[in-house]
């Protein structure tokens, strides 16, 4: 599950430039340029790292994801559990990089964790342009255009069950905080299995460099996503 995107040493997971591009890309359809191997400040796609927990710990009924630094490529992690039950991410110094609360019962059935992070990461990977251009446009704010930044900050879920679904997830609510430069949006959504309601969750994100809205910059932006998108597409 997922093996494509990462590389086991030893104890430790290793996540190439390449492989974090392609899973950005391939499976979440996210096109952020950060994601991109040849950035100048390259990080590794949080939705790759909450992919990787679930593989490796398995789906729980409650889990909260907090996203406290950006990870580099070809990064050695050590992805354990604390004797409380808390899961980490950290690298060979012992800096943080994910942290995750959980409770509630557990499966490691390997169709329904691989059906959910990747039902999960498709809806994750439509931050920009789909959920976060209207909440600029309407609150007259955008990331800098020469230097975008959103910052995955945290997100959680709970389910009602966790045998025999097959999820979606559908955004009911979207909301954005305006603190002078920066502003935390926040996404709400539902999780669904053949028309029947199995669960909730909130992903917050985190964007900073704010200026004043402008609409042709905005345009720019979101026709080169769709040109990159339409590049890895035909390639």
């Amino acid at each position: 599950m997922f093996k494509d995107f990462y590389t086991q040493r030893g104890e430790y997971v290793v996540i190439s430039a390449e492989q974090a591009s392609r899973f950005a890309k391939g499976v979440a359809g996210d096109y952020n340029p950060i994601h991109n191997p040849d950035a100048r400040r390259f990080c590794v796609p949080g939705d790759l790292l909450f992919a990787l927990v679930l593989t490796k710990f398995g789906l729980s009924r409650q889990m909260e994801f907090r996203f406290t630094n950006m990870v580099g490529a070809d990064t050695p992690l050590k992805f354990s559990e604390a004797d409380d039950g808390t899961l980490h991410v950290c690298d060979e110094s012992g800096k943080g990089y994910l942290q995750v609360v959980r409770s509630g019962d557990i499966t490691h059935d390997a169709d329904v964790v691989e059906a959910f992070a990747r039902c999960y990461v498709a809806f994750s990977g439509k931050n920009f342009p789909h959920y976060l251009k209207p909440l600029m446009e309407q609150h007259g704010v955008m990331f800098n255009p020469k230097r975008p930044l959103v910052i995955y900050d945290s997100m959680g879920f709970s389910l009602g069950r966790l045998d025999g679904f097959s999820p979606g997830l559908t955004l009911n609510h979207s909301s954005l905080e305006v603190h002078g430069k920066r502003a935390d949006a926040r996404l709400e959504f539902s999780i669904e299995s053949a028309g029947e309601a199995v669960g909730v969750g909130s992903k917050k994100l985190v964007v900073s460099g704010l200026c004043d809205y402008d609409a042709d910059e905005m345009a720019a932006i979101v026709e080169e996503f769709y040109r990159l998108k339409a590049a890895y597409e035909s390639a």
